[in-house]
């Protein structure tokens, strides 16, 4: 048996078999090696272990985690819909509208669709409830729109992309996920505000805040995007820097100015964050062993090479590249798709000279719309649960956000400067 079944053939078995994604990752690539190569390689695991994760870049990832959940904590998300309200006002389609606003704006603290979809849920569905909204509609949209946070700046997964692409700068990467993260929130609030009208959600007068007053009360969050951006665009700190920076401010805005938060929240949000983070950095460690496997023992370029045959045209190849990591999506999170299928992917970029920039804005978006299509669809998961609805009672709501978003994807991959323009415009290199 050739070291290439023996590989992927390992790592499906075991992750079939309900093992988490990181074992699967890990054991699999020892399993290979150790059939594949010899002993010598084996005793190596540790040091290539180290080595996936001793990068200085993937400190933004823990640091932009714990950012997204102080924001959450701090009382952002509820002033932001505040001012949301005040600028859309009572209308029918209003709250779906401010969702998904809302979620734009996290987005752009948290880096993550399931913290983005959680914070906006819990202050979103009671109100949306009131004002006549389905259950499940409210829980689809949110789920939609939260998925915009793997694009919009700072997204954990563009990071990790940035890492494992040589030569791609991750300032670059952020600036050409903007404009495709803003054309997916539209693609989302279409459908959102067509189904409103249709079905007459919304239509209570609730009244409308003051928009003066509700400005001044968002200020702090909305000014969480322009210094993590300006800071970029300005030299003044790395990515790595601009996500020390936004801890700092989000415990400035939780504990200073909204004083919403106290000593035990802050010990609350380092436990909760440093959780995640450890299962995001286990998973880093282990896939640098199949990424160690499937390089040096030809996998990865086999692969490639049989992907490639299939057609001689890029844009048939590409089609279902942006397939495979769809359906990908719709069962794994983001950064275990980038982790499992860059390696795959980098020869056929080189082959077929896609644009590296670009196309890491495109899986970005086709991870998003995995994010909340099922059967796992870990936004919708998130939010379907805060609503109290099954999963299966979204399905008549979400497929007008997903087709939506496909169409958004299919305008990036035939218009690219949409994800080009603002990077190039600013001077960095794509």
């Amino acid at each position: 048996m050739s070291a290439h079944v023996i590989l992927l053939g390992s790592f499906f078995l075991i992750l079939i078999s309900g093992a988490p994604i990181s074992v699967a990752l890990g054991l699999s690539g020892v399993i290979a090696i150790f059939f594949g190569l010899d002993m010598d390689a084996v005793a190596n695991m540790s040091t290539i272990t180290y080595a996936s994760i001793a990068k200085y870049p993937l400190i933004a990832i823990p640091l932009f985690i714990l950012t997204g959940m102080i924001f959450e904590r701090s009382g952002v998300a509820e002033r932001l819909v505040e001012l949301s309200r005040a600028v859309v006002g009572p209308r029918r389609g209003g709250l779906a509208l401010v969702a998904i606003l809302v979620c734009l704006i996290m987005g752009g603290m948290s880096g993550s669709g399931p913290a983005d979809a959680a914070a906006v849920a819990t202050v979103m569905i009671p109100s949306m409830l009131k004002e006549g909204y389905p259950r499940a509609f409210s829980a689809s949209i949110i789920a939609a729109s939260a998925s915009t946070a793997i694009l919009i700046p700072p997204s954990i997964a563009l990071i990790v992309y940035s890492i494992m692409v040589p030569g791609v700068d991750l300032r670059a990467l952020f600036a050409a996920g903007l404009f495709p993260g803003l054309l997916a929130g539209l693609a989302v609030a279409i459908p959102a505000l067509l189904i409103s009208r249709r079905k007459g959600f919304g239509a209570v007068d609730t009244g409308r805040p003051p928009l003066g007053k509700s400005f001044v009360r968002a200020l702090p969050g909305l000014f969480a995007p322009v210094i993590i951006l300006g800071g970029l665009r300005s030299g003044l700190f790395t990515p790595t820097e601009a996500a020390a920076v936004a801890v700092f401010y989000g415990l400035i805005v939780g504990l200073f100015l909204h004083r919403s938060m106290g000593m035990r929240d802050i010990y609350n949000v380092l436990a909760e964050a440093a959780q995640i983070s450890a299962v995001v950095m286990i998973i880093i460690s282990l896939a640098g062993i199949f990424a160690f496997a499937g390089s040096i023992l030809g996998t990865f370029d086999a692969a490639a090479n049989h992907i490639l045959s299939i057609s001689e045209s890029p844009m048939v190849v590409l089609i279902l590249v942006m397939a495979i990591i769809l359906l990908a999506g719709m069962v794994l999170d983001g950064v275990s798709i980038y982790l499992i299928a860059l390696p795959l992917l980098m020869p056929i970029m080189a082959t077929l000279g896609w644009n590296q920039v670009w196309f890491g804005v495109l899986m970005a978006m086709n991870v998003a719309i995995g994010q909340f299509t099922p059967p796992v669809a870990v936004n919708l998961m998130v939010t379907a649960k805060i609503a109290n609805v099954p999963i299966e009672a979204t399905m008549r709501w979400v497929l007008w956000p997903i087709v939506a978003m496909i169409i958004s994807v299919g305008l990036v991959i035939a218009f690219p400067s949409i994800a080009l323009w603002l990077p190039t415009v600013l001077g960095y290199k794509v």
